[in-house]
């Protein structure tokens, strides 16, 4: 509405009298709405920039040339249109390209202020759950045990408890760290569970990855890993699968649970938490599902950074 008033202000003897203006308004307004709502979105996200510019440079030739000979009727050259009436059709559509670049760039500062928040309250909640005197104790009882029956292989483990320490702790605190060093973790967290639930659950790992210098956001898949065995039953099989080829990582995880003793709350909870975390950092480059049909199983489909 300013840039309407402005330009009859300016041009108030021709614009008053005849209105070809305020007749091409209606068609501008659609102009730039699809540009704001369709065009952009689209050539930004594809990163079609030269492209763009083509197209933005194709729409305001042509309607600058509907409005030389169908609303002003002006009777004009081309280039005597296009010096005239160009800016008529320029002005409004960079404005309000400018005014969505504007909009999304806070908005994609307000995201970021929301995954940092986020991911210190996810590593918050997850130092609650990793490092308290029970989980500890487990592992500490576990290495013990072991220091007695095996004691060739105490070292061994207290070195994994130490990195999965040193993990959680310090390399955690990045926004992404090397998908080696998060399968490493993974590695060493499912060895102890093997030693604690050998001879109660059967474990089944197997992962298959191209390269390991991949970047990914740290403590994702642990969430659902935990989850299983958490929530599995006795003397039952848990499936974890990890796929890494191209830059696109697929992971299952598999178990049984009781349904009588566990209800649905209690084991997505977790999972509703990463899914969020997921959102704010992956946006539109991940795939996550829910299937409790027979087995509790979690498909995660990632885009790694």
């Amino acid at each position: 509405m300013l840039f309407v008033f402005v330009s009859l202000f300016l041009f108030s003897d021709y614009y008053w009298r005849e209105n070809p203006f305020l007749q091409y308004v209606s068609l501008l307004v659609v102009i730039v709405y699809i540009n704001n709502f369709l065009l952009l979105p689209f050539f930004v996200k594809k990163k079609l920039y030269v492209l763009y510019v083509f197209v933005f440079a194709a729409i305001s030739f042509f309607a600058t040339q509907l409005y030389c000979y169908a609303f002003a009727q002006c009777g004009c050259s081309l280039p005597k249109c296009l010096s005239d009436y160009l800016w008529q059709t320029l002005v409004p559509l960079i404005f309000f390209s400018f005014v969505w670049v504007l909009y999304r760039f806070i908005d994609k500062q307000e995201e970021v202020e929301a995954v940092k928040k986020e991911h210190a309250e996810m590593e918050l909640k997850f130092l609650k759950s990793q490092i308290n005197p029970h989980v500890l104790f487990n592992n500490l009882n576990t290495i013990y045990s072991y220091s007695i029956e095996k004691p060739e292989d105490t070292p061994e483990l207290i070195l994994m408890l130490s990195d999965n320490l040193k993990h959680v702790l310090y390399e955690s605190n990045e926004k992404t760290i090397s998908l080696e060093k998060e399968v490493h973790f993974i590695d060493n967290y499912i060895k102890f569970q093997k030693i604690r639930t050998e001879g109660v659950k059967q474990i089944n790992y197997s992962k298959t990855i191209d390269s390991l210098s991949h970047q990914i956001a740290p403590l994702l898949l642990i969430t659902i890993i935990e989850n299983a065995f958490k929530h599995s039953t006795l003397n039952s099989e848990i499936k974890v699968k990890i796929n890494v080829e191209e830059g696109v990582l697929n992971f299952t995880c598999e178990n049984d649970f009781d349904d009588q003793k566990v209800t649905t709350t209690d084991l997505k909870i977790g999972l509703q938490n990463l899914e969020k975390r997921l959102e704010l950092i992956y946006k539109d480059d991940y795939e996550f599902n829910i299937d409790k049909n027979r087995d509790f199983k979690v498909t995660l489909k990632l885009n790694l950074k």
